[in-house]
């Protein structure tokens, strides 16, 4: 079946299976590989995307329920070949090691400063909840929340 969407910010359809993952869609279909798949449950965070403006699993989404929807993946956050201030938090806090979860990570710290543009350290704590890291301990990926929340 055809499946049309908006994906960072352009229009695309793909012919999938209606039952197809949303994260393999993006992946094999639409080669955005930023998604990541961590757990493939719906326990790490690590496939989270926007989709029409609220964070989701793309693990446990199959791609039908996302017709017509606006959606956007890590790839997205960049503009005009330039960073997203939260990229670039990442790299400058060192919030990002393995990358398994960053790609998530990012997607939720978006939705929260797009929605509450200047958290409190626990907010942020809890926006991020979801989402889980082996790497970092999250003290670096909070406080590259924390400044990028300061800069705006």
């Amino acid at each position: 079946m055809k499946f049309s969407f908006q994906i960072n910010g352009a229009e695309r359809e793909i012919d999938a299976p209606p039952m197809k993952r949303l994260l393999d869609a993006l992946r094999e279909d639409l080669r955005l590989t930023g998604t990541k798949e961590g757990c493939g449950e719906g326990e790490c965070g690590a496939c989270s995307v926007i989709v029409d403006g609220e964070v989701i699993n793309s693990c446990l989404v199959p791609v039908c329920q996302t017709q017509g929807a606006k959606i956007i993946t890590v790839e997205g956050l960049a503009r005009d070949g330039r960073l997203d201030p939260l990229q670039q938090a990442f790299l400058e806090c060192g919030g990002a090691q393995c990358g398994i979860c960053t790609p998530g990570m990012l997607i939720a710290a978006r939705v929260l400063l797009d929605t509450n543009p200047h958290p409190a350290r626990d907010e942020i704590k809890e926006a991020i909840a979801g989402n889980l890291c082996r790497c970092t301990g999250y003290v670096k990926i909070i406080d590259a929340i924390e400044q990028t929340a300061k800069t705006v």
